[in-house]
């Protein structure tokens, strides 16, 4: 797995991020299953370069938590078996064959402002957003109700199998 995390916020972030990416990154692939190498991009910012990002790349001009950019589009969540197909060639890197998942672009401000205002760790937080990325970079999404409930139910497997419980 490559994990490229990149940090580009003003203020200085005093957990560590780093660490707990890859883990949140490597749980999930491991629980969805993913039968190939991936690479993931991981950018740590504050909630301006997310408010600007949001408003260049969707065409809302606000900030958020935390942006996915997946690199394919699933038929159903993590099923993969459409990636066998000549056609998706162009979701692996060339170079390492991994599979490119997409981009994640976390606000760090947002995750301060809302680990405070959920009562838990920055820890918490930064993991939670994170799976919650990870799966919509596997196909998930939460804007039908059922979907949602899918979604929600892999968030807290996941958080459950980190050893990281709501606090």
């Amino acid at each position: 797995m490559t994990c490229d995390i990149s940090y580009e916020a003003r203020e200085p972030f005093e957990i560590p991020y780093e660490d707990i990416v890859r883990r949140v990154v490597d749980a999930a692939l491991i629980q969805e299953s993913c039968p190939y190498e991936s690479e993931v991009s991981v950018t740590l910012t504050d909630a301006e370069e997310v408010r600007r990002i949001n408003r260049e790349f969707r065409g809302i001009d606000k900030t958020t938590d935390v942006l996915s950019f997946p690199m394919a589009e699933y038929d159903s969540p993590a099923d993969f078996d459409f990636l066998e197909e000549e056609s998706a060639f162009d979701c692996f890197n060339p170079e390492t064959g991994e599979l490119l998942l997409g981009d994640i672009i976390l606000s760090v401000d947002k995750i301060r402002e809302q680990a405070a205002a959920y009562g838990h760790s920055l820890t918490r937080e930064l993991a939670f957003l994170t799976a919650h990325s990870m799966l919509h970079l596997m196909g998930y999404d939460h804007m039908e109700e059922k979907d949602r409930i899918l979604m929600e139910e892999r968030q807290r497997l996941l958080m459950e199998a980190l050893d990281i419980p709501r606090e």
